[in-house]
C-alpha cells in the first residue's frame, strides 16, 4: 500500500475515560501510525475493571445498530479499508458489526477485518457466554485476521491447548487466513510468546516475560499488528517489529512504576522499536501431518 495514501480504519471496542485499554489504545496507535480512524464505543468504562468497581455505560443495541446502518449508507463508507475490533458490551452489537463487515466487503472485497475476541484470560470468561458465543458463530468466519490469547483460542475452539503444536491446530480450526495467539507457550526459560499461523508459516516472536503488566497489551498488539500488514509488510517483519513495540512499551512502563501503558510518552516504539525478539521458524502443521 501506498504509505503516501494510509489505509482509514473503522475501530470498534471500549472506551475508557482514564487509561490505555480498548479504543484508547487501538485508536491512539493506529493515528499515531499514520491512519484515519473511525471510532465507535460498545461501551463507556470510567477505567479498566481490573482497577476497582466503576460506572458501567453500554451503548444500547438498538442505538448502536442505528448508528451502524448509518455508517453503512453514509457516503464515506467507502472510505474505510480495514474494521478491527475488539471488546463488546453487549451480544446485540456483534450482529451490527457482522452486518457492517458483510457491506463493507462487498462494496470491497481487499477490505481487511482483524477480530480480537475479547472474551477471557487464565481464569476463564470475563464476559456472558451470548457475547463469546456470537463472536465464535458471527464474527470470526467473517475475519482475515483473528487475535486471541491463548485461553481464547482454547474457548473457542474448545480443545485444551498445553502446547504449541496444539495451539496450530487450533489455529486453523478457528478459520481466518491469519491467526496471532498472544501468550503462546514459550520455548525459552523465562520467556512468553506470539504465535502467528498462516496457511504457509508458523512462526513464534518471544521475549522475556515482565511481571506485573498493565492491561492493553492485546488491543495494542492487534492494532500495531494490522497497521504494518496494512502497510505491506510481510508476516515475519509485523510479526517482529509489533512484539518488539509492545514488549518496549510494557517494558518503559512497568519500569517507571505505572499501572498503565504509558503509549503518549513511548509511541516512537510503535514504528521504530529497539528491543530484540527472539524468531523461531515453528513447523507448520500442515507439513507435520505428512510425515
Amino acid at each position: 500500500m501506498d504509505k503516501a495514501s494510509p489505509a482509514e480504519i473503522i475501530a470498534i471496542s471500549s472506551h475508557v475515560i482514564r487509561g490505555s485499554v480498548g479504543n484508547r489504545a487501538i485508536v491512539f496507535s493506529l493515528e499515531t501510525m499514520g491512519h484515519p480512524v473511525w471510532s465507535m464505543p460498545t461501551v463507556i468504562l470510567p477505567w479498566h475493571p481490573g482497577h476497582g468497581p466503576s460506572t458501567r455505560i453500554p451503548v444500547p443495541s438498538a442505538q448502536f445498530s442505528s448508528a451502524i446502518d448509518d455508517i453503512i449508507g453514509s457516503p464515506w463508507a467507502v472510505g474505510p479499508t480495514a474494521i478491527i475490533s475488539g471488546y463488546f458490551g453487549d451480544a446485540g452489537q456483534i450482529e451490527a458489526v457482522a452486518r457492517l463487515v458483510k457491506a463493507l466487503k462487498a462494496r470491497n472485497p481487499e477490505l481487511i477485518y482483524l477480530c480480537d475476541p475479547v472474551i477471557g484470560d487464565l481464569k476463564g470468561l470475563y464476559v456472558p457466554e451470548t457475547i463469546a458465543t456470537a463472536i465464535r458463530d458471527q464474527l470470526l468466519p467473517l475475519a482475515d485476521i483473528a487475535t486471541p490469547n491463548r485461553y481464547e483460542l482454547a474457548w473457542l475452539t474448545g480443545v485444551a491447548l498445553e502446547s504449541n503444536a496444539e495451539i496450530m491446530d487450533a489455529a486453523l480450526m478457528l478459520g481466518p487466513q491469519r491467526v496471532l495467539v498472544t501468550s503462546a507457550v514459550p520455548m525459552m526459560s523465562g520467556g512468553i510468546g506470539n504465535l502467528l499461523l498462516t496457511d504457509r508459516v508458523a512462526l513464534m516472536a518471544e521475549h522475556r516475560m515482565v511481571g506485573n503488566p498493565p492491561n492493553g497489551l492485546g488491543d495494542l498488539t492487534s492494532a500495531l499488528f494490522l497497521s504494518r500488514i496494512l502497510s505491506g509488510e510481510g508476516d515475519e517483519r509485523a510479526l517482529q517489529m509489533t512484539t518488539a513495540a509492545v514488549f518496549e512499551i510494557l517494558a518503559r512502563s512497568v519500569k517507571r512504576g505505572a499501572d498503565e501503558l504509558m503509549l503518549s510518552e513511548d509511541y516512537s516504539s510503535f514504528s521504530t522499536p529497539m528491543a530484540m525478539v527472539q524468531i523461531r521458524h515453528l513447523m507448520h502443521p500442515s507439513r507435520a501431518k505428512r510425515k
